[in-house]
């Protein structure tokens, strides 16, 4: 499964202190996120990842708790649709 972002130029992303809020002008959706989703949306940002290359970009562990975790994050990101799958 490859996980992929939308180009940069459809969200309009602004740090808030330790949220971050990101209008998706696509849908017409602002979402108020939490780390590790805007490091998620920047490192797809550079391109289509599956699981395993999408934890070497973030440089993580690759370690199981690390892939269930970030597996979760994935899956709350489709579906707010903030990232989709190939």
């Amino acid at each position: 499964m490859r996980y992929r972002a939308d180009p940069s130029a459809l969200l309009r992303v602004v740090a808030l202190d330790s949220l971050t809020a990101i209008y998706h002008r696509r849908s017409g959706q602002t979402h108020l996120v939490a780390e590790p989703v805007p490091e998620i949306l920047a490192v797809l940002g550079s391109g289509d990842a599956d699981l395993s290359k999408l934890i070497k970009r973030l440089e993580l562990d690759d370690i199981p708790d690390i892939r269930s975790a970030l597996i979760e994050r994935l899956d709350e990101m489709i579906a707010i649709g903030l990232v989709s799958v190939s």
